[in-house]
């Protein structure tokens, strides 16, 4: 009887000499994605942090916790990263008529109508997603058969990539559109004298500023359900590319309520107001928002032939893009974000655009640097100009979707020698030896995996093209889980605080059905997320 009392006093003197922590996840398959790449099998979480990572033995022996997961084996990644993305456009985009995928001009209005139907309220009908490549007449449609279906109701259609859009004759005579109306850095199309309702870039502003504005609750809907989207797909932190004051306030405010729970890299959009109001108030960091860079355009897109290239389009000779800023105007700009110390993050498609800003860049950066300026895309890069990002510590932010998005008609647009220059993922890895891979959502879908395959595997939902597509410029696994995670946190001046599962860093991690560094490529896109944590908080799952 002795014995057994002393045996029991010894157990509960050992279990009360057990660190508390506030979560355990044991007996799982952890990632922890820090210098060597090592794996765990157990971490403890306090008070938001990741308290320890070792074997379930190890921290079960030491640790003792309000609650504990046995995750069965489950594979275990820091919080996925999307270092580029428009969260709140993907707000807006969940309460307008989903385009995406369409097959043809009638089918878009097939979908517009039965939108109409459900939304009858609505003063406008406004539509994203479509993509004239993906129908059998390869080209920009016109308003003609808008006009016909819906004469009295203003219609906005936002192409894919979000460069161009289609609108009808009410919204066009809503905005005072005219064949003479001219836009700098943009297109307001004309065919036989007449407008076709297509406005590229720029010329996209002149309808937007006669549609009706959201109110602040509208934001807050749209921005709760975009992180309820996010967290669902194993999404921690998000980088909004290109907000506006207000908006950044609002997402503030919403963090602040504690209902904004994903964190957000917000890259404040350019402009006057914004670039004098910012740098004068400096940057701003909480836990869950980080404002301390600038998003710039140089061009459009090459889907929509607004991409700035070197030489001419290949299907259109006449074409070669254009600038939606002039060179003096980017480099003034610059200039000034240089002098303040806030990053900046330039989108840049074309192989011109690419070459006019990384000399920019290079005239104010010289050197090696810790600046870690950005390049947004930079999807066609002629080879004389990849060596600049290793040369001024310039970090290529690509998105691997719209390599296998494109891949269909980009030697079409490129033809068959400058498209090796393009999505050339790995040659650009190979500068600096970092990458951030984002998706561009609501541009492409919001699944971080779709990205992570594409990087790998080169090929679209389908495992199309056999054998990958220009996989001389694939990334290995592990790579590509870098490029989600610890290098886009890099990307935002934030690797010493998350992107990793260790010690002392906030404890953002998800739970994965499947392990992606193991299956097979045609399984990745199919993986379902278990569980996403933030700051050791569930926030998706059971």
């Amino acid at each position: 009887m002795k014995k057994i009392i002393l045996l029991l006093l010894a157990s509960s003197m050992a279990f009360a000499q057990k660190q508390l922590a506030d979560l355990i996840v044991y007996n799982a398959q952890v990632y922890t994605v820090d210098s060597e790449f090592s794996t765990a099998q157990a971490f403890a979480i306090k008070n938001g942090r990741f308290l320890a990572v070792g074997s379930s033995k190890e921290i079960l022996e030491k640790y003792q916790a309000k609650q504990t997961i046995d995750a069965q084996n489950k594979p275990v990644y820091p919080g996925f990263y999307d270092p580029h993305s428009h969260f709140m456009g993907l707000g807006q985009m969940l309460s307008q008529c989903d385009l995406v995928d369409t097959k043809s001009y009638q089918d878009i209005v097939d979908r517009l109508k039965d939108f109409a139907k459900k939304n009858p309220e609505n003063q406008w009908i406004i539509g994203r997603g479509w993509d004239q490549n993906d129908w059998d007449v390869k080209e920009f449609p016109t308003k003609d058969l808008l006009d016909r279906a819906f004469p009295n109701t203003p219609i906005l259609l936002t192409r894919i990539d979000g460069h161009a859009a289609l609108v009808n004759s009410k919204a066009i005579s809503l905005a005072k559109i005219s064949i003479n109306s001219k836009v700098d850095g943009g297109l307001v199309e004309v065919k036989n004298g007449e407008l076709t309702g297509i406005l590229v870039d720029n010329a996209m502003g002149l309808i937007k500023r006669v549609m009706p504005i959201a109110t602040e609750q509208d934001k807050r809907k749209m921005l709760l359900e975009a992180q309820n989207v996010c967290f669902s797909l194993g999404l921690t932190t998000v980088s909004d590319a290109g907000l506006q004051r207000n908006d950044i306030e609002l997402i503030d405010k919403l963090n602040k309520e504690n209902q904004l729970k994903i964190r957000n890299y917000v890259m404040v959009s350019l402009g006057i107001a914004n670039l004098d109001y910012f740098i004068k108030k400096g940057i701003y960091k909480t836990d869950r928002l980080n404002v301390r860079s600038f998003k710039l355009y140089a061009d459009g897109a090459l889907g929509s032939r607004g991409a700035c290239l070197l030489k001419p389009y290949n299907d259109e000779p006449s074409k070669t893009g254009f600038l939606l800023l002039s060179a003096k105007e980017l480099e003034r700009s610059l200039t000034q974000i240089y002098n303040s110390g806030f990053q900046a993050n330039t989108h840049c498609i074309g192989d011109s655009a690419n070459r006019l800003i990384l000399d920019i860049y290079g005239k104010l950066l010289k050197e090696k640097n810790d600046r870690r300026w950005r390049i947004e895309h930079c999807q066609v890069v002629d080879n004389q100009d990849v060596p600049k990002f290793g040369k001024y510590s310039i970090i290529p932010s690509i998105q691997a979707t719209h390599a296998t998005s494109d891949m269909y008609w980009a030697d079409e647009r490129l033809g068959n020698e400058r498209v090796k220059t393009a999505y050339a993922f790995k040659d650009l890895l190979k500068q600096n030896g970092v990458i951030a891979n984002g998706s561009d959502f609501p541009v492409e879908a919001v699944n971080p995996l779709f990205g992570f395959h594409s990087a790998v595997a080169r090929q679209d939902a389908q495992n199309y093209p056999a054998g990958g597509f220009q996989m001389e410029n694939a990334l290995t696994r592990q790579e590509a889980l870098r490029a989600m995670t610890i290098w886009s946190a890099y990307a935002n001046f934030e690797e010493k605080e998350r992107g990793s599962i260790e010690n002392g860093k906030m404890a953002d991690f998800v739970i994965l059905e499947d392990d992606i560094m193991t299956i097979p490529n045609d399984k990745l896109r199919n993986v379902k997320v278990k569980n996403t944590f933030v700051g050791g908080e569930k926030v998706f799952g059971n």
